[in-house]
């Protein structure tokens, strides 16, 4: 598989043990343990909130485990997803490569300046994923050590994620094994969820830097020396085909995805906002609410950066028409007169994301999410 500059090795050592990354080794066994502990995971995550409904539990553990088992649940619809289309992906991947060839008849800066600006942004969402996961696991291990000093009870011992196992797991020192097998659970499932949100932004980012390469060879058109249609028309007009080309293959591979991602953060954000609302009524001690504040954030970032993903591809693409319109192109002969104004026209139907082909992505998608599972807080609190 040939290299790819604009993915930072970080992401490719996650695709490849995710089992994503194409023609790479043991690429079936990678994806066979995956299969095996997510669906092991997922039974008994669901075995525990259905035991909770049928003995009539508490609200609060219903919502707290349905709060960590969607978002696994969403993990392995996208591993799906990927390895379903891993041609597309493996398309992907070599058109990309080939961008950076063809960049040479172009200024190169602005696409490593957004390939750089890429690499930072996910190193941001790993990190903030990264400090979720662990702090989330030192604030339940303070507060299992605080329930032991005050009154020890083996049989009240919690898990690191809400489960039902089919046996005793509370005595040491397989209590011990358990947790250790979770945190490893939680740390590679979050690293997986921070590893695509991640990939979102660069391929954006990616179509983003051609974008820039194009609106600077538009404003430097110079009439006199650019005579040839071949030379200096033909070049722009297959930099904007392979912009649409890229965003096209990026809608067929994130659109389902992005649906599932709508509807599982605006029940997970929902479903942390009435633990949160919960929280602060019954004055529980600091930890634990920021303990919830940071999955909060956690959540909410995934959704905010699909949406920014949607918004910035939308915005980038209806500024090409602005820039072609800017450009010397009345100045040209008629004939590569008339092929500027074509990609003008062409411009101006903006690239978007689409949830399943039916709503774009933008920042106002993102206010209705926080607005929607605003508005179920409220009727959950209600319940309570």
């Amino acid at each position: 598989m040939m290299s790819n500059r604009s993915i930072s090795r970080l992401i490719v050592i996650g695709l490849r043990l995710t089992g994503i990354w194409p023609d790479s080794s043991y690429e079936i066994v990678v994806r066979c343990i995956w299969i095996v502990i997510m669906v092991f995971g997922q039974i008994l995550q669901y075995r525990y909130i259905i035991k909770q409904i049928s003995c009539g539990g508490n609200l609060t553990n219903v919502i707290d485990g349905l709060s960590t088992a969607l978002p696994y649940s969403l993990l392995f619809f996208k591993l799906i997803s990927f390895w379903i289309n891993r041609r597309l992906f493996k398309n992907m991947l070599m058109e990309m490569s080939q961008d950076w060839i063809n960049s040479s008849k172009f200024n190169i800066d602005a696409m490593i300046n957004k390939t750089k600006l890429a690499y930072r942004y996910s190193k941001l969402i790993m990190i903030v994923y990264a400090i979720a996961v662990f702090t989330y696991a030192g604030v339940f291990l303070e507060i299992s050590r605080q329930n032991q000093d005050e009154e020890f009870n083996i049989t009240s011992r919690q898990l690191l994620i809400k489960m039902d196992f089919p046996f005793t797991y509370y005595e040491s020192p397989l209590y011990e094994y358990v947790f250790v097998l979770q945190f490893f659970q939680l740390f590679s499932n979050a690293s997986a969820i921070a590893m695509l949100n991640a990939l979102i932004i660069i391929l954006i980012f990616h179509v983003g830097g051609q974008i820039e390469m194009l609106h600077e060879a538009l404003e430097n058109i110079f009439v006199k020396n650019h005579k040839s249609l071949r030379n200096v028309v033909k070049p722009l007009i297959d930099l904007h085909y392979q912009i649409i080309l890229g965003s096209e293959n990026i809608e067929n591979l994130f659109s389902y995805i992005a649906l599932m991602q709508l509807l599982c953060n605006t029940l997970i954000i929902c479903c942390i906002g009435f633990l949160i609302i919960v929280a602060l009524n019954l004055h529980m001690n600091i930890e634990e609410l920021i303990n919830i504040l940071l999955f909060y954030i956690a959540i909410t970032l995934e959704a905010f950066v699909f949406s920014y993903a949607g918004e910035y591809l939308s915005n980038k693409s209806l500024s090409i028409s602005t820039s072609a319109y800017g450009s010397s192109w009345y100045l040209l002969d008629p004939r590569d007169r008339r092929i500027i104004i074509l990609l003008m026209i062409r411009s101006q139907r903006q690239l978007t994301i689409t949830a399943g082909k039916f709503m774009d992505l933008s920042m106002q998608t993102f206010a209705n999410i926080i607005r929607t599972s605003a508005s179920y807080i409220s009727i959950l609190y209600a319940m309570y």
